[in-house]
Order: C-alpha cells, then structure tokens, then sequence
C-alpha cells in the first residue's frame, strides 16, 4: 500500500508523506479494528444495509438513531481525536466488509459505501488497496478536499472493512 500511495499521481509530494505517516498506520488502529469485527459480526444482510441507506439519505438532519449512534460510538469518538489532532483532515468515515458506516466524525450522506469505488478499491474483496479520489471544493466546509480510502487491518493481517479521509488538500 505504501508504494502504491508514493507513486500516486493524484497526491501532492507532502500529503503522500502525510497519508503515508499519518494515516496509513490507522489502518490497523485497535478501536476501528474492534468496532468493525463487532459490526461484521451481526451478519447483517444486504438487503437490511440498503433499507437503513434509503432511511438515511431521506433523512439529512442526523434524527436517526443509526446516524446519532455512528457519530458518537467508540469508532467516531477514536475518529474525532484523531481529526483534531490532523487539522488537514476533515471528514472521516469507517466502513465494514459491505460498505457499511461503521462510525464517522460528519454526517456522511449515505450510510452504504458498498457500491463506491472508495470501497470497492480499499477493501478490494478483502485484499486490500487503495483509493485516491480527486480533489473537490467541499460546499460545506468551504475547503478542498480530497478522499483517500485505505483498508482496514486485523491483527492477523485479515483485510475486515476499509476507512476513507477527507484530507484539506490546501494545507499540504
């Protein structure tokens, strides 16, 4: 993964020094790896996870409790302070081995990630890879934001869900 990020033509020099640093040993964070097993463990089906997508995306003020409880579990709480701490990330989310939110920092507009190339890419049927979207001006924040998706990494090396940042491309 990391020779695959160096050699990205989309990534800055400092932010692939940054993703590379910062980030990529996120990758195997113990808290996203504890959450993500638990929430793959409840085998829920596709089916289920494209209900609760259609609820979410109907509904953009956060008055779900699945929204209320995936910003503030112990993944997003993990997320929130490793954002405060990188000021050039903005928007994270964690996702399970279906594209799933698993926890995020903001309101993603959807809760299912699965059908995404930042998903698709990242968990690679559980191979792992990378994805490195371009950069866009995000409306809501007023910044230039640019996602990079990494999977997410067991203990045992098991590839279990993925995660994507939102990095502020003008602070590199």
């Amino acid at each position: 993964l990391k020779t695959e990020l160096l050699a990205s033509q989309k990534l800055s020099e400092p932010a692939k020094i940054f993703v590379v640093e910062k980030l990529l040993p996120q990758s195997s964070n113990p808290v996203f790896c504890k959450e993500t097993v638990a929430q793959n463990a409840k085998g829920t089906s596709l089916e289920e996870i494209k209900t609760i997508d259609a609820e979410w995306i109907a509904t953009k003020d956060g008055s779900l409790a699945i929204q209320k409880e995936k910003m503030s579990n112990p993944c997003a709480k993990e997320i929130v302070s490793i954002v405060t701490a990188n000021p050039s990330v903005a928007e994270t989310f964690v996702m399970d081995n279906q594209g799933a939110n698993v926890g995020q920092n903001q309101l993603t507009s959807d809760y299912w990630q699965g059908d995404e190339p930042k998903w698709v890419k990242s968990f690679n049927d559980g191979k792992g890879g990378v994805d490195i979207g371009e950069a866009k001006l995000d409306k809501s924040s007023g910044s230039v934001l640019q996602q990079v998706s990494l999977p997410i990494v067991a203990e045992d090396g098991k590839v279990i869900g993925s995660i994507t940042w939102g990095i502020d491309v003008s602070k590199f």
